[in-house]
């Protein structure tokens, strides 16, 4: 079986989410060793990649996980305190259990085997076999124990997917049971709500596993269950059955009681759960309405194939298309009728379009979870301590543009920590605190998204920047460039700062790799840096690459589409404006200059110009341009289609679209089109 039904598959994904948990929640213990919820949180991870790994066949990966589930059962139970090198550990160990997963045949046995002989060391167990099958569990046995497991579910259980039956065949499963079911809370059968749990059960187990086996059989429902779990005197235990005799289920009458509790001079252990009660209504401190709520929340969200939403999105910009050519076939028609129907063809086209982009927006938070054991890494290779922290991790953008940012958010971090942040050392010299700060942050302005990669290190060097550039005839001697010009030069290909070059990187080194990820998002990048104070880098993007609001102009007989968050105003050029400075084009807007460009000169347009021709200013940050073109037609949704190998060089242009009349549009690339305009200012300062 392969494809979508493929359970091996369904695994995979599933322990993909898991193992991003895991490590998360690693990072995070590392922090706060002694924080429970988080240790808690790691073993139900790793107890559940066991378990489903042993059950769809991934039998390696789930003897390897059990060896490191143990070691978090002792941290758990305080054996063991948690620890950074523990926490090194697990971490290596988490991407050897991916590999087990997603490419068994390539996993590398000895690597798996180092790993399990330093968790060993820092356990203190004796090193664990290979993991090449399955654990034996009965090696770790100890002499018979006899315990008295009492639970009763909450009422909501079954309808979220609980199956009593076989947290009863997992006790069973550990030793000898006797099992008895209490129904002292059963209704009567014209009150009885089959979707709901009234029974509780009285479990007497004989096993030789330890504890905490048992309370993994209850991992997952402990927190809304009334459980306990206490040891047994020897002459409390009942007669043990014969051996490999099957578990017995007792079913006394309504009117029988639970049995009676332990003595009371025998021991008892203290758990997450209560005793058992006399059958709540729901949960502890939560009401029917809310348990049911609860249920409804957990079934509300179901996994998507990716391939799907992109057909989806496909379709939809292939509706917003052809009502575009609906809406001009109608342009002139008289029938109000026709042009009630169209309206509302583009009131349920729009709004598809809304949700559809809606269901492909992810939290940015899954992005910049990764970037926790980058830096974690990073800085122990360089023996720098570095702190990261986050805020917008709410922030949505389309799964696309979270892929695809991956990369380049390395890439400006490696920089960051290798030549940006200084050490210990050189930090406290200058005043400032040893450990240095990384800040990723996300926000929403307008129609873009805006991150931003702070750090406090040491800054931009201007002095080395205009050098370099100038050595490689980037700019003129003496010419004069703002700081956010002059910082925009180490995106130049081969442009580096760098005294040393480091395994790692250099300020500079590949930056240009970086730019051209940002532009084929058709987003901008901002830098803005102080001495001894640190870097700023501001990246801004569109929300989605697949529709955007364009506006549609016409420069000869083509028309183009300028992307609409990029546009301040639109102008006309008057005669008087129209002036040559020294071979350049500039306009006075309200007492700014600001360099212009004829689209008919760059397109090589021969079709006479318009009378009066407009000017729509656009900008990427501070920086600002003029493009003169014929005629601006309006507003229009724009269904961004791909430009062909062929033309994937072309400058100028980032995409194409269809318009209603069945002809293409090119879309104009706002920074290559704002970099060329900007190329002029250092010509008009340096005279």
């Amino acid at each position: 079986m392969t494809g979508r039904n493929d359970p091996a598959q369904i695994f995979r994904e599933e322990a993909a989410d898991l193992l991003t948990e895991l490590e998360s929640t690693l990072l995070r213990l590392e922090t706060r060793p002694a924080d429970r919820d988080l240790l808690d949180t790691a073993f139900r991870a790793l107890h559940t990649i066991k378990g489903s790994g042993s059950m769809f066949g991934f039998d390696a990966a789930a003897a390897f996980t059990h060896h490191l589930e143990s070691a978090f059962d002792q941290m758990r139970t305080g054996k063991i305190a948690p620890n950074s090198a523990l926490i090194g550990v697990a971490l290596a160990a988490k991407d050897h259990i991916r590999a087990l997963i997603e490419s068994p045949a390539h996993a590398d046995p000895a690597e798996g085997e180092r790993l399990l002989a330093l968790v060993a060391a820092q356990t203190g167990a004796a090193p664990a076999a290979s993991p090449a099958s399955a654990p034996d569990l009965a090696d770790e046995a100890e002499r018979p124990t006899t315990w008295r497991v009492r639970f009763r579910l909450a009422p909501d259980a079954v309808e979220r997917g609980t199956n009593p039956l076989l947290l009863l065949d997992e006790l069973s499963g550990l030793g000898d049971a006797t099992i008895t079911a209490l129904t002292d809370a059963v209704p009567p059968i014209e009150e009885l709500d089959p979707n709901r749990c009234c029974l509780a059960w009285d479990v007497t187990l004989t096993t030789t596993q330890p504890l905490a086996m048992i309370q993994d059989v209850f991992i997952f429902v402990m927190d809304d269950a009334d459980l306990t779990i206490e040891p047994v005197a020897m002459d409390d235990r009942p007669e043990a059955p014969p051996a490999n005799a099957p578990a017995t289920v007792a079913q006394p009458p309504a009117d029988v009681s639970p049995p009676p509790a332990p003595r009371a001079d025998a021991p008892t252990l203290a758990l997450v759960a209560e005793a058992a009660k006399p059958a709540p209504s729901a949960p502890s401190g939560q009401s029917d309405a809310d348990a049911a709520k609860v249920a409804a929340n957990a079934a509300s969200s179901i996994r998507v194939p990716a391939e799907r939403l992109d057909d989806l999105m496909d379709q939809v910009g292939e509706l917003v298309i052809a009502h575009a050519r609906l809406k001009q076939l109608i342009g002139g028609s008289a029938d109000l009728q026709i042009k009630s129907v169209a309206e509302e063809i583009e009131r349920l086209s729009n709004g598809l379009r809304d949700i559809t982009m809606g269901i492909r927006m992810v939290p940015i938070g899954t992005l910049f979870g990764r970037f926790r054991r980058l830096v974690r890494d990073l800085s122990q290779e360089l023996g720098k301590g570095v702190t990261l922290t986050m805020s917008g991790e709410d922030t949505e953008l389309d799964k696309t543009m979270i892929e695809r940012l991956n990369d380049p958010l390395v890439h400006i971090i490696r920089n960051s920590l290798d030549h940006g942040l200084e050490t210990a050392e050189e930090r406290v010299a200058q005043g400032k605190p040893p450990q240095g700060q990384i800040h990723l942050s996300a926000r929403h302005a307008g129609t873009r998204v805006l991150i931003t990669i702070r750090d406090d290190g040491r800054g931009l060097d201007r002095d080395r920047i205009r050098a370099k550039a100038e050595e490689q005839e980037l700019i003129q001697p003496g010419a004069k460039l703002s700081d956010a010009d002059l910082f925009q030069l180490i995106f130049h290909p081969g442009f580096s700062t760098a005294k040393t070059l480091t395994s790692l990187s250099g300020r500079g080194v590949g930056m240009d790799v970086v730019k051209r990820a940002i532009d084929s998002l058709r987003g901008a990048i901002d830098i803005a840096s102080t001495p001894n104070r640190g870097t700023e880098i501001t990246l801004g993007l569109p929300l989605t690459l697949a529709i955007i609001d364009g506006l549609l102009v016409r420069v000869g007989k083509g028309r183009y589409v300028i992307p609409l968050f990029a546009v301040e105003e639109c102008v006309e050029l008057p005669p008087g404006e129209d002036r040559r400075h020294l071979g350049r084009n500039f306009l006075n807007i309200r007492g700014a200059l600001v360099p212009f460009i004829r689209l008919r000169e760059s397109f090589a347009v021969s079709h006479p110009p318009d009378a009066y021709q407009k000017v729509v200013i656009i900008s990427t940050g501070e920086r600002r341009v003029g493009l003169v073109v014929d005629q601006v037609l309006g507003d229009h949704q724009t269904v961004i289609k791909s430009m062909s190998k062929l033309h994937a060089d072309v400058a100028n242009f980032s995409g194409a679209t269809i318009l209603g009349d069945g002809s293409v549009a090119l879309i104009l690339d706002i920074g290559q089109l704002v970099a060329v305009g900007q190329s002029f200012e250092p010509q008009r300062d340096a005279s």
